[in-house]
């Protein structure tokens, strides 16, 4: 695989992960996305919060400075302070065009270049699938907050219970090809 094809796949796997979260703030009352199960626990806000900061961090000229930024201030992504969906939303995408933009400056002439986070050196596949299990880690709990949240209203996000044999049928009737896990998927979440 070449830097063109990882890159690729990268960007596919980081849309279908944006997408389960843009499926789940659809799905819940803005006043619910403010929820905490107790006082240590984040609520979906703060995740987005936390997941926009280290976004804007570690995409932030990923090739030329720390992954960690000085400007960051990392404990304060975990205080509630987001009042309105439209500020979370802002957050949400700011930080997501932040890592999309950088992705596109990666190429075949600069993929071997070093990436620095906390002065610990990553190549580039090395930093890009550090945040891509740290950034579904944390949409896993904003999709599980969702779940409980909207209970029985909620829409599946994947296959849904019971329709694995159904889904499993449709994906084999098909003969084998090439293709990326998540092109029906991302496919399927835009209808």
């Amino acid at each position: 695989m070449n830097a063109t094809e990882y890159i690729e796949g990268i960007h596919k796997q980081f849309t279908y992960y944006k997408s389960l979260g843009d499926k789940t703030i659809e799905q819940i009352p803005e006043e619910k996305l403010f929820w905490q199960y107790n006082n240590d626990s984040n609520s979906i806000a703060i995740l987005i919060k936390h997941l926009w900061g280290n976004m804007k961090s570690r995409w932030t000229d990923f090739l030329t400075t720390d992954g960690e930024k000085e400007w960051r201030h990392r404990d304060t992504e975990f205080e509630d302070d987001i009042k309105t969906k439209e500020e979370l939303l802002n957050k949400w995408e700011n930080g997501w065009q932040c890592l999309f933009t950088a992705l596109k400056s990666i190429d075949e002439n600069n993929f071997n270049h070093p990436v620095y986070i906390r002065n610990i050196e990553h190549t580039i596949t090395e930093a890009i699938n550090r945040q891509l299990a740290h950034y579904s880690y944390h949409i896993g709990q904003i999709v599980f907050l969702g779940k409980m949240i909207a209970a029985e209203q909620w829409q599946s996000l994947s296959i849904p219970k019971g329709k694995s044999v159904i889904y499993n049928e449709k994906r084999f009737s098909a003969p084998k090809h090439k293709a990326h896990y998540t092109d029906k998927l991302i496919d399927n979440n835009k209808n």
